[in-house]
């Protein structure tokens, strides 16, 4: 073990989040490079490290620390040094040396005891005595509390997102009350605050545990998609959650509706119980969709002349639905278009936008997806923006709390525009619809479109469905299949599927083909022959654009198990891929990766041939695509290429929003479109294999739709019309306040 004393120089790397740091360290002209976990350590301070010396073949000699610690500079030049590092706001190396200068190795006796003094020294007010005194203590505090929080197993970029919320008064609330950091701080849950709360020594029958666990079971639930649960269903799993008695949940409950953090309700003769705001943007939303149901003047006589010209015009032929949706558009506020696939949605969409036109109205288009955004711009001519583009979100790149994380379009400032056409609204959760209809003032007009049988949002809500079931709002149902899409089976058959219909698999098709397989692995063996070989050329794609869709995450037919398989195949380790494994997930140089979680303030540049920046912008999102283009164990970064050549720099600390995307769930599907997808069909959980999801996965397709298993599955996966359960109360609200007015 070698022992080396010197200030810290330059901090090369820091990862916040486990407080992996690279740094050089200083010391009567000699640098040593250090490696290690280090709490908290700011350019300037002196610090004595202990550690074994090692050489790294690309960067030399270095020190891997064991132990370490922050020492008070103790020589004056060390002083100097530390004041003018940077470390003290509005203190310069100009200003460090005359205060040094004036007090000599007394300075950080000064610093810490007699503050006002620092006034003595030209150009130092006594305000800024202080605020340089404030700065040298709340370091000292600072590095104490990341020492204390740590001993909780609290990482270090959560740590100091503590310390930033509460100062010095965090010791005071891990004590008493830890569950008050999971209202405060994003990234510390019920789980976190109650393990803390376990070390502490709280009583598992708190009042903070309890209300805390309520809470919890509730927003835990609006990952299943509820944005509410019934009081028993909520008593239960809190019950099971928390390990104490229902009767000591039950009687909370009152207090926490007293307190505005919960909404309790009568609904269907039962009891049902909100987290608060998710009552609240059901009840906004139901308020704001009222409003904009306004009827239009335009005579009906007047449209249809006109859309007659239009038709001729453009070489069109409508059907009598069609021609009804267009005059609804043109006289409502708000209109639902609805349909299968080949019923001519597009043409309804288009043809409404061409009569818009012909009026001189400014026309906005979007999709909750940017793959979406994408293939409606191609079906329209239209540019199209995802929904957060369209609302321009904004906020600050970089900060994980999101805090200032909002969209600049909202009542305050709305859309500018006469029509919004929304494209796969059944993406669209109860949050996001919040947020549109706030940018959408009543007199323009809202028109949405989706098709009600896909899987609903992944987020909280049924916005679609609920809209559609309230019967409050016009909504027009395309039904007939078009001739030209009677020539693809893919559409055919997937309107036999919403049917609950017999579907012939032993038929050849040119775009709906079935291989029968019987085992797992002789399933899988006949996708990658499928994916290597056989499609690519088939549908003129690469094997990164046809997509491997399984309704499940775990098991022989898995999300999990077939990624790993499927790299192996598809993307084998070379000696020239550099790797990294995360999570228990190898990433390698050119795999298939998919975003799963929004990250709104995440940053991506385009670059042109020579490596320049020529776009930039915020935000990847839920089900984006790229593949990882590079790999940096130095810096710690993984760089992916999205859609539209978006590059994105991930740390490894955020490798946990990334996965392997050669096979990915068909909820994750919603939105995109393929040129061929590929459906292993094997047993799962009855509750999994529905008619809906086979529905959405085979209308992801373009232009071949390949399933591979057992057909008796498939069968069965066509009759199960069960769909799991979701408390959505939008319906609720739209009537309640239709019925008031």
């Amino acid at each position: 073990m070698s022992t080396v004393c010197g200030f810290v120089e330059r901090i090369k790397y820091r990862n916040e989040d486990n407080g992996y740091t690279v740094l050089s360290l200083v010391n009567e002209g000699k640098e040593y490079t250090l490696v290690g976990n280090f709490h908290y350590i700011s350019e300037g301070e002196m610090v004595e490290a202990v550690g074994a010396m090692t050489e790294h073949p690309v960067y030399g000699e270095q020190m891997t620390v064991e132990t370490y610690e922050i020492k008070a500079p103790e020589d004056t030049a060390a002083m100097e040094r530390y004041l003018g590092s940077g470390a003290i706001k509005g203190v310069g190396a100009a200003l460090a040396a005359r205060i040094v200068k004036r007090f000599k190795a007394d300075t950080f006796r000064i610093l810490e005891e007699e503050p006002e003094r620092l006034s003595e020294v030209k150009g130092v007010s006594e305000k800024m005595a202080m605020t340089i005194s404030q700065q040298v203590e709340q370091k000292k505090e600072m590095r104490q509390a990341m020492m204390f929080l740590q001993e909780y197993g609290i990482s270090m970029n959560l740590a100091a997102k503590i310390y930033q919320e509460y100062g010095p008064r965090l010791y005071g609330i891990i004590k008493e009350n830890p569950y008050q950091m999971a209202d405060d701080i994003q990234g510390v849950g019920f789980k976190m605050a109650d393990e803390i709360a376990r070390k502490v020594g709280i009583f598992t029958d708190s009042d903070f545990r309890i209300k805390c666990g309520v809470l919890y079971s509730l927003l835990q639930a609006t990952s299943s998609g509820h944005t509410y649960l019934p009081e028993d269903e909520l008593l239960s799993q809190s019950s099971e959650l928390l390990k104490v008695d229902r009767s000591l949940i039950e009687k909370h409950l009152m207090d926490m509706q007293l307190d505005k953090r919960l909404v309790i309700r009568e609904t269907e003769g039962r009891r049902v119980v909100y987290a608060s705001q998710y009552y609240y943007m059901e009840l906004n939303a139901a308020k704001m969709l009222h409003d904009l149901n306004i009827r239009g003047q335009m005579p009906e006589g007047d449209i249809q002349s006109k859309l007659l010209k239009l038709q001729k015009e453009e070489k069109i032929e409508l059907d009598d639905k069609q021609v009804k949706a267009v005059v609804e558009a043109v006289n409502s506020g708000l209109l639902i278009l609805t349909g299968g696939p080949g019923t001519g949605k597009t043409t309804t969409i288009n043809t409404i936008i061409r009569f818009f036109e012909s009026e001189e109205m400014e026309i906005l288009l979007a999709a909750p997806t940017g793959r979406a955004a994408k293939r409606m711009t191609e079906a329209t001519g239209y540019e199209a923006r995802t929904i957060h583009r369209l609302l321009e979100l904004s906020g600050l790149p970089g900060d994980e709390r999101s805090v200032g994380m909002h969209f600049e379009r909202n009542e305050e400032n709305p859309l500018d525009a006469d029509a919004v056409i929304i494209d796969e609204t059944s993406m669209v959760d109860i949050n996001l619809m919040q947020s549109l209809l706030k940018a959408i003032n009543p007199g323009t007009r809202l028109i949405l479109v989706g098709d009600v049988n896909q899987l609903p949002s992944v987020g909280p809500g049924n916005v679609l469905r609920d809209m559609i079931d309230s019967q409050c709002f016009n909504v027009v149902m395309l039904t007939k299949i078009f001739r030209q899409a009677t020539q693809s089976d893919i559409v055919v058959n997937a309107h036999k599927i919403n049917g609950g219909e017999k579907i012939s698999l032993g038929k050849k098709s040119n775009d709906f083909l079935f291989i029968k397989r019987e085992d797992p692995n002789a399933i899988i063996s006949a996708i990658i022959t499928l994916v290597q070989d056989k499609l690519p050329g088939y549908v003129h794609a690469n094997i990164f654009d046809i997509q491997i869709m399984t309704p499940m995450r775990k098991g022989a037919m898995g999300v999990e198990r077939l990624n790993t398989i499927l790299q192996e195949f598809l993307n084998p380790p070379s000696e020239d891929k550099l790797q990294k494994e995360a999570n228990g997930i190898i990433y390698r140089v050119g795999d298939k990766v998919m975003q799963i979680k929004n990250n709104y303030n995440i940053e991506w540049e385009v670059r042109n041939k020579y490596g320049i920046p020529v776009d930039k912008g915020t935000g990847i999102y839920n089900g984006d695509t790229g593949i990882i283009r590079e790999i940096n164990n130095f810096a710690e970064l993984i760089t992916v290429e999205f859609d539209e050549s978006r590059l994105v720099e991930y740390s490894y600390k955020q490798l946990e929003e990334l996965e392997l995307a050669y096979a990915i769930t068909i909820h994750k599907s919603q939105g995109s479109e393929y040129p061929a997808v590929v459906i292993p069909v094997f047993s799962g959980p009855r509750m999994l294999m529905t008619r809906n999801l086979i529905y959405t996965a085979v209308t992801r397709a373009k232009a071949c739709v390949c399933l591979v298993g057992v057909p008796e599955i498939f069968q069965e996966m066509v009759n199960n019309e069960t769909e799991q359960r979701r408390y959505s109360g939008l319906k609720d609200r739209i009537c309640e306040i239709n019925h008031l007015s």
